[in-house]
């Protein structure tokens, strides 16, 4: 029987061995999660309303321990811990109380004597999950899932099986049936034959580039519907108008939060040409006094990347930005420490062409670019192949909201760093993926939208 063991990566200590599934222990689970669909998707709303809020109870009770368990896993300071499993919370809440009225029958007005469409569960939901935001993530596609009246499974990031094992407790202690949402501890290698059961009507992928590619591949050769939120370099335009202060507030957090490790973070900052320099002296001033440490320190204000490997990896582009004529303005070498820890850092100078301009870096690494004037910005910022995210920071709220429009990207806020809100919809363009999560609209990516006719 093959394992796997969690690293922490601020000490990289053993944390536990967990059990691969064997084939026939992942077909058992794929089975219970179809016959427990056919008895799920009759439920009524109240029910499933009922047990979604009673998950969001469990949230709140192990608040603590859930935090504590992402941080050990992956890294995440345990400030920004809480306030994920409190996310958490937050959207179970919403789509207990709203589902009903996001999927309720819409009513078109034809010659027939009643004619309407309405929203109804496909069956069993594959979630591929990544590690950065080990309970959320999660969360973010199986509460709206679930409340649609499908079941599902995950495949969750190896190095966060104690969070994903922590999520299926979680569902059995608020009293969900067995086998509406189990976990999958298997590797990647089993990602296809998944896809291929019987049993699987739909993926959604959160993740890189390339696994949204092989994934998208194999749902399509099957014809199940997939949906995917990819990687981001998330360029956020500051305007000549813009507060320094809050800018430069802004960049460091965004840059920094869950310690450079977010899709949605501000990644390339394009400055206009006549408060570029200013620009950069303030930022290098504060990516410079943020704690680096040992994420549950609460004073930590980021801590090390989720595994050595990828650490080095970010290393490797840097010092790939450097070779191509980037100037390296702080940061940039690996600490004499143990832990996956890697400096703020700043590029700037930066052009097309270069590593930290064309590709997603996945840590505390900025990437700072010079823009002549607000329509050279643009075109600076959409000359990307990703499209999730993206920001406008400026004092005339106006101004920001042209110059957001134009921006080719799944999201665009001005004065805030892109969040994702169970609201609004979530999602990207391009190579950072298709289909929306969160709101009304990602509610629906799996139902059936079904037209009934009475003549």
């Amino acid at each position: 029987m093959s394992t796997i063991t969690t690293i922490n990566p601020a000490t990289e200590a053993s944390i536990k061995t967990y059990n691969r599934l064997t084939e026939s222990e992942v077909e058992e689970h794929l089975d219970k999660a179809g016959n427990a669909f056919k008895s799920w998707k009759k439920t009524s709303f109240t029910e499933r309303s009922n047990l979604m809020t009673k998950l969001a109870e469990v949230f709140d009770k192990r608040h603590e321990e859930y935090a504590q368990l992402a941080t050990q896993e992956m890294g995440k300071p345990i400030e920004q811990a809480r306030k994920e499993i409190e996310k958490c919370a937050k959207i179970c809440r919403y789509y207990a109380e709203h589902t009903e009225a996001l999927l309720a029958n819409e009513p078109v007005k034809t010659e027939a004597s009643k004619s309407y469409v309405t929203f109804q569960p496909i069956g069993v939901i594959l979630a591929i999950m990544p590690w950065n935001f080990p309970f959320y993530q999660v969360i973010r596609f199986l509460a709206p899932a679930l409340m649609a009246g499908n079941t599902a499974v995950l495949k969750h990031a190896s190095n966060v099986q104690g969070c994903a094992f922590a999520l299926e407790e979680a569902l059995k202690e608020a009293g969900f049936p067995k086998a509406i949402f189990s976990n999958l501890n298997v590797s990647s290698d089993h990602v296809e034959s998944i896809i291929e059961n019987k049993h699987i009507v739909a993926v959604t992928l959160t993740g890189s580039a390339p696994a949204g590619q092989s994934v998208a591949a194999i749902a399509g050769k099957n014809l199940k519907k997939s949906v995917l939120e990819l990687g981001g370099s998330d360029a956020y335009i500051i305007l000549d108008d813009a507060d320094l202060e809050e800018a430069t507030d802004l960049a460091t957090y965004g840059r920094l939060q869950n310690n450079g490790q977010t899709c949605i973070a501000a990644k390339r900052f394009i400055v206009l040409d006549a408060i570029y320099n200013d620009f950069l002296e303030l930022f290098k001033e504060k990516m410079s006094a943020a704690k680096m440490g040992d994420p549950t320190d609460e004073d930590t204000y980021y801590g090390p990347l989720a595994r050595v490997d990828l650490r080095d990896e970010l290393h490797e582009q840097v010092e790939k930005t450097i070779s191509q004529g980037g100037k390296l303005i702080l940061g940039g070498t690996i600490p004499d420490r143990t832990g996956a820890y890697y400096p703020a850092t700043i590029l700037a100078d930066l052009e097309p062409g270069m590593e930290a301009f064309d590709e997603e870096l996945f840590g505390p690494v900025a990437s700072v670019i010079k823009a002549k004037d607000e329509k050279h910005a643009i075109e600076l910022a959409n000359n990307s192949k990703f499209g999730l995210g993206s920001g406008v920071i400026t004092k005339n709220n106006i101004r920001g909201e042209k110059v957001a429009l134009q921006l080719e990207a799944g999201n665009s806020f001005v004065n805030k760093l892109v969040v994702s809100d169970p609201r609004m919809p979530f999602g990207g363009i391009k190579t950072s993926g298709y289909g929306r999560e969160l709101s009304g609209y990602g509610i629906r990516e799996f139902t059936n939208t079904k037209s009934i006719w009475i003549d």
